[in-house]
């Protein structure tokens, strides 16, 4: 839809300087900025950085985290042979 607007000139600088920051169209800044102020979305880079929050990945005692091939094993042959019974 094409239409005429007359922004104030504190807005038009805002848009302006929006346009040149995120290198977008004026298009794209006013139908974004008409988005968020409506409620229709959120603007691009509003949302805050995800942060990963790292954790011990440590094994419980008694666990030998080189021998979980091992026990991946044991586990798949388990499984093979209730297979077998039940046929």
């Amino acid at each position: 839809m094409r239409t005429t607007l007359t922004l104030d000139a504190d807005v038009a600088r805002t848009l302006k300087v929006t346009v040149r920051r995120r290198r977008v169209t004026l298009k794209e800044a006013v139908n974004e900025a008409l988005r968020v102020g409506l409620g229709m979305g959120v603007a691009r880079g509003s949302r805050p950085a995800f942060v990963v929050k790292p954790h011990n990945g440590g094994f419980a005692p008694g666990i030998d985290p080189h021998k979980l091939n091992q026990l991946a094993g044991e586990l798949e042959d388990e499984a093979v042979l209730a297979r077998i019974k039940r046929r």
